[in-house]
């Protein structure tokens, strides 16, 4: 259990971290109509809510005074958000079924090739015991309509019809290339859990979880292009890989009392200019590095 303390001077290194981690986000908000004010208070909600459920004082009672001091939100302030209502954050409905269905397409050898690949679906089986897209819903939940599935789909860009009229998966992942509301979901789920285990790893927790990278600078568009084709293809093998393993172990552990933990495994790639470089040591001229700050 990290100190319950604060911190009176905050290192160096955390600091310029979360200034460079703060620079795309604000980005994203400014361009979002998201200001100053209203991010502020997130902040400090987020400041309270972690204080109140993280930083117990052993079986005493939280006060305001107390919260106040840990994190240095104004007593006023910390009365009004312990009260507030939180609203649950939960997923659009088209990304707990779509994740479901594209899980079960791409992990199942009756759907895809001898590749691994996801293969075209009719949308109906045109004999008895034949993979269809049809079917693949039906197995994930009786309760929608395997039309209106597609229809989704197909606007968010998830999938396509071909010439043949059959469906084909335009992702190997339920990654919405339209639909800002199931984007946003992913953004907030996934860059939580990225910063969730570097946060855990900087503390000392436990285990070092794991958070590889590899990054290289002064690099030609051209090569910045390669190695994005490159990190898409293996990536995507690795991905492919472990939802097969995670699809056949949630099955084997279905309805077991102790299964009570989720997993997250991403891939990233990021390509952009040298010109913001927060991150760079003084001194540092390497040009390139395979991060081996945590173990696995």
């Amino acid at each position: 259990m990290p100190s319950s303390e604060p911190v009176a001077a905050p290192p160096k290194t955390l600091v310029a971290a979360v200034r460079a981690l703060l620079r795309p986000l604000v980005r994203l908000l400014i361009s979002k109509g998201v200001g100053l004010p209203a991010f502020v208070e997130l902040v400090k909600d987020a400041y309270v809510d972690v204080a109140v459920n993280e930083f117990p004082v052993g079986k005493k009672k939280q006060t305001d005074s107390r919260i106040s001091l840990l994190t240095g939100v104004h007593r006023k302030d910390v009365k009004r958000l312990r009260t507030q209502k939180r609203r649950p954050i939960t997923a659009p409905k088209t990304i707990g079924l779509g994740a479901q269905l594209v899980a079960r397409w791409v992990g199942s050898k009756e759907t895809t090739d001898s590749s691994g690949l996801p293969l075209p679906l009719p949308r109906q089986a045109l004999r008895p015991g034949q993979p269809s897209f049809d079917a693949l819903v039906e197995q994930v939940s009786k309760d929608v309509r395997p039309r209106a599935v597609l229809d989704e789909w197909i606007r968010l860009g998830v999938a396509r019809l071909d010439d043949d009229g059959n469906v084909v998966l335009n992702q190997l992942a339920f990654v919405p290339e339209k639909g800002f509301q199931e984007k946003a979901f992913y953004f907030g789920r996934n860059v939580h859990d990225h910063l969730a285990a570097g946060a855990h790893n900087l503390l000392g927790d436990g285990q070092p979880l794991l958070d590889r990278s590899v990054h290289y600078s002064n690099l030609t568009p051209e090569s910045a292009d390669a190695l994005a084709a490159a990190a898409e293809r293996n990536g995507m093998q690795a991905l492919l890989a472990l939802n097969r393993m995670a699809l056949e172990l949630s099955a084997k552990d279905k309805d077991r009392a102790d299964a009570n933990k989720r997993v997250n495994f991403g891939l990233y790639f990021f390509k952009g200019s040298t010109r913001f470089n927060d991150l760079r040591l003084d001194g540092d001229t390497s040009e390139g590095d395979a991060d081996e700050q945590s173990e696995e």
